[in-house]
């Protein structure tokens, strides 16, 4: 696990050449095929020496949710157990993490009266308002979602409205996830300072490697919008904008990554509340001899 841009993916490409492991992508962005600049994806060559699975699985026009990871990802790591080998979970979605880690609530069902009022205030006050209506009455999941995300603000608001019981109550309250043992390791980056300049530099090696073109395809497509599931990726819905004509292209890159940045915020938060995680530092040239290190003495 790791903020973004803390190097994930290179470490966990350098432990895969010393151990037997296979990679489970944890990334809710990197699932969607035609997504891989803004993603950050790895590239064919790295994807052809280190396969991981969950990735290009679904067009940008479907929506995929943290229980169709659990499912796919529960495939993935039997069909890896079964070849002898041993699953490596790689990514920044916490979410995902949480569900296949702890489990899926039993959550009470969508009630399409509660959301079309939600929605109603929404339209009035904006989401940002709403976020502060949940920061009231479940200021644990507020913290982890951004003040812009209608679907995730919407949906625990349901839940509160129809229960009365927070969100994260019921999250915390969830069964276990079977006899799957996790080593939860993370890759840390201090001070903070250093990973906004390496989110900042990777911005512009995006948008350097031809990312507004990429957006400019997928804009393209019928079926997508700017409010569908996969344009909540950070900086695609940032730079939608930009290519719609309602902001200059430095206001996008600003917005991009102030984006970037919270999510890395939100990402370090969840970390800070995992139980059982061993972290270490990302920016250590020797991080993966540690991480390997710390894996050796587990066999032995």
């Amino acid at each position: 696990m790791g903020p973004t841009a803390s190097g994930k993916t290179e470490v966990a490409i350098e432990l895969c050449r010393r151990f037997d492991l296979d990679v489970i992508s944890v990334d809710s962005a990197l699932v969607y095929r035609g997504m891989d600049i803004g993603t950050a994806k790895p590239d064919a060559a790295t994807l052809f020496e280190t396969p991981h699975r969950l990735v290009d699985i679904r067009d940008p026009e479907d929506a995929y949710s943290a229980g169709d990871f659990v499912r796919d990802a529960s495939e993935a790591m039997d069909a890896i157990f079964e070849a002898g080998r041993t699953p490596l979970l790689v990514g920044g979605t916490m979410m995902y993490f949480r569900a296949l880690t702890a489990g899926m609530a039993e959550l009470p069902p969508a009630d399409p009266a509660i959301r079309a009022a939600i929605d109603t205030e929404a339209a009035e006050v904006g989401w940002p308002a709403l976020h502060e209506e949940l920061q009231r009455c479940d200021p644990a999941a507020a913290a982890r979602i951004n003040p812009n995300d209608s679907q995730r603000i919407q949906r625990a608001l349901e839940v509160f409205r129809l229960s009365g019981r927070p969100l994260s109550a019921w999250q915390e309250s969830t069964p276990g996830s079977g006899d799957v043992k996790f080593r939860k390791l993370a890759l840390q980056v201090e001070p903070r300072s250093v990973l906004h300049e390496g989110i900042a530099r990777r911005l512009e090696r995006m948008l350097d490697a031809g990312f507004l073109d990429e957006l400019r395809c997928l804009m393209q497509r019928p079926g997508l919008r700017r409010d569908s599931p996969a344009m909540r990726a950070v900086g695609y819905r940032q730079f939608w904008a930009h290519l719609a004509g309602e902001c200059s292209l430095g206001e996008a890159r600003s917005r991009a990554l102030a984006a970037t940045r919270q999510l890395a915020k939100r990402q370090i938060t969840w970390l800070r509340s995992e139980n059982g995680l061993k972290s270490f530092d990302a920016l250590d040239s020797a991080v993966a001899d540690a991480i390997s290190g710390f894996l050796a003495a587990l066999q032995g």
